[in-house]
Parts: structure tokens; sequence; C-alpha cells
């Protein structure tokens, strides 16, 4: 029995280093930064003129998808991101199309996945990513009519309240957040550490120019303490949603389920959404784990709960869901899973009838 204990209280702890290792560093420290960055820096005005409720769906939806693509992150690190939006009176509709784009629209990902499972796969996983970002965001919208209201009205009595600061010139606000995703897109890139960490040197001597010549003291402590705040919010929650997902791994591993993904039914393809929506998968591993792990390569899964694994698995994950819970309204957490697991079969299946 104590062996037991012993050997999963070990595979919650590797996967819980192997996850600090990866990612803190690289990814999650630079997500916090620009989240805060977002709170302190960006007014409710530009939030709500790109993003509001009332913004044209036109506008805000191909915008809140672009800008998450572009990220290429993993589905914890887009959740400070995302949190910094959604504090900021962002509609449902553009903020949970960003919420799903950033891992789930992954450029990098995509092209991996074309290159390694087939080209195939890889545009069926980029047409039904797109789609995908713009079916949640009007179901979100649709559903939380009133949320969106009500929050617009919050937001802009604020707005109303602010004191209105001297502008800086726009070019320095875009250079500011420029440099900050710079440093995000290279420490998530697979480069070596010595041109990743010479990189990332020589992009934060620019932020820390930015910051002494154009921002005041007072800018760069509510920077600190929009960053810390979200920290403390959301890190101790990953860590724990880590070590629970290395706990069932020990239990269940993915060799498991490899029976139950061997065909295009519907069924298969639900397995596949649901196995994607609870795992754990950092960008750009679910391409070898599918491969490799469940077999796709080989030709033990199907087509169909191949591509709903890759929908659902880089948008949602047990870490993602726990913290997500803690940021939306329960209401708005449950409707946001269900439609990216409901939708992510709908793709895969009707992938594998197209193929099959």
């Amino acid at each position: 029995m104590l062996d037991i204990l012993y050997a999963v209280l070990i595979s919650g702890l590797l996967s819980v280093l192997e996850y600090l290792s990866e990612h803190v560093l690289t990814c999650l420290i630079p997500a916090f930064f620009i989240a805060g960055a977002i709170a302190a820096f960006i007014k409710k005005e530009a939030i709500l003129k790109y993003f509001g409720p009332n913004v044209k769906k036109s506008v805000s939806y191909p915008i809140a998808s672009v800008s998450g693509a572009i990220l290429a992150v993993c589905s914890c690190t887009i959740l400070p991101l995302f949190a910094g939006l959604y504090k900021k009176g962002s509609g449902i509709g553009p903020a949970t199309a960003f919420l799903y784009s950033g891992p789930a629209i992954n450029v990098l990902a995509i092209v991996y996945t074309a290159n390694v499972l087939g080209y195939q796969l890889g545009l069926a996983r980029a047409v039904a990513a797109i789609a995908m970002a713009f079916v949640i965001a009007f179901s979100m919208s649709y559903l939380f009519k009133s949320h969106d209201h009500e929050n617009y009205k919050k937001n802009m009595n604020d707005v109303n309240a602010e004191i209105t600061e001297s502008e800086r010139p726009a070019w320095i606000k875009l250079s500011f957040f420029g440099l900050l995703v710079g440093i995000l897109i290279v420490g998530a890139s697979g480069l070596g550490w010595a041109p990743k960490l010479a990189i990332v040197y020589v992009l934060t001597l620019f932020v820390a120019v930015i910051l002494i010549y154009y921002y005041e003291k007072y800018d760069v402590t509510e920077w600190g303490y929009e960053t810390w705040d979200l920290t403390i919010k959301i890190f101790p929650i990953l860590i724990a949603g880590t070590f629970i997902v290395g706990v069932i791994a020990f239990f269940l591993p993915p060799e498991t389920f490899r029976p139950y993904l061997g065909n295009n039914s519907l069924s298969s393809a639900f397995f596949g959404a649901v196995i994607g929506a609870i795992l754990y998968m950092p960008t750009l591993l679910e391409v070898p784990i599918i491969g490799t792990t469940f077999g796709y390569s080989s030709g033990i899964m199907g087509d169909a709960p191949a591509l709903s694994l890759l929908l659902a698995g880089p948008s949602l994950s047990l870490p993602n869901m726990i913290v997500l819970f803690r940021i939306m309204e329960f209401k708005q957490w449950l409707a946001y899973i269900v439609i990216v697991i409901v939708l992510s079969t709908l793709m895969g299946f009707t992938y594998g009838l197209i193929v099959g």
C-alpha cells in the first residue's frame, strides 16, 4: 500500500517538475507580465473599442481569433491573458474566442501536425479550429447577452470615472507590448537556451528603456501589482491541477484507451474530445502523443478521434478548467467546456466521414 502511495506521489511530483521546467520560465512568467500590462496600461476604452460586447462581430471576432493565434501558447499560458481581458470588460464572445484560439489556432502546431501526422490532418485542424473559434464566440455571446450588457454598463461607468492621463505616443504602446509578446514567443520557441536567453535579454533591455523614459514610477508599480495579483490567483491552482493530472496518468495511462479510439465512430470522436479536455498537453506535445502514444501514425487510432483530440486538447486541460472555474461564472465555465467538447466531437466525426 505504501509502495503504491509512493508511486502515485512520485507520478504527481514528476508531472509538476516537468511542467515547471518546460513552461514557467519560458512561457508563464512572460504571459503573467503581459496580462499584468493589459490590466495596468490598457484603458477600458481600448478593450471596449475592439473586444466590447457592442462592437460589431465582424470586427471583434476576427481580431480576437488572430490575436490569440499569433501567441502560440498552451491552454494554461493563455489563462492569465484571458483573465486580463475578462477583467477589463471584454465581451464574453471575443474573450472566449481569444481563450480558444491562442492554443488551438497555433501556427507552429498546425505546421508541425501537417509534417508529422500528414498534411490532410494538419489542414483539417487549421480549418476546424478557425471555424470553432467563431462558433464559440457566437454561442457564448448569445447565451450570455445579459452578462455582456451588465458588464458593459459597469465598465463604461468606470471609464467615465477614470482620470484622464497624458496620452503616450501610439508607437510606444505598440513597441512595449510587441516586445513583451516577442519575449513570450522566443521563450516558447524551440531555440537552444543560449540564443533564447540572448534574445530575451536584448528584448528585456528595450522594455527597460521604454519604461525608464516613457512611463512613471506609479505605472511600473501598478504593472507589478497587477502581475502579482494574477500570479497568486492562478499559479497555485495550475500546480495543483498539474499534480492531479500526474496522479490520473498513474492509474489510467493513455495506452488504456487505445481500444476505444480505433475507428471513426461518433463515440470514438467524443472519447477523443473528452481525453483531450482532461489531459494536459504542452504546446506541440499533442502531436507525438497522438502519433505515438495513441497510435495514429501506426494506424491504431482513427482519424475522427485524432482530430477531436487535436481540437479539444490544446484549448482545454484539467488544470485549465480548474483555473477557469475561478475566473468565470459557473454557467459560463460549464457552457465553454461543453461547447468545446461538442464542437470538437462533431468536427472530428465529420472529418472521419470525409476521409473514411
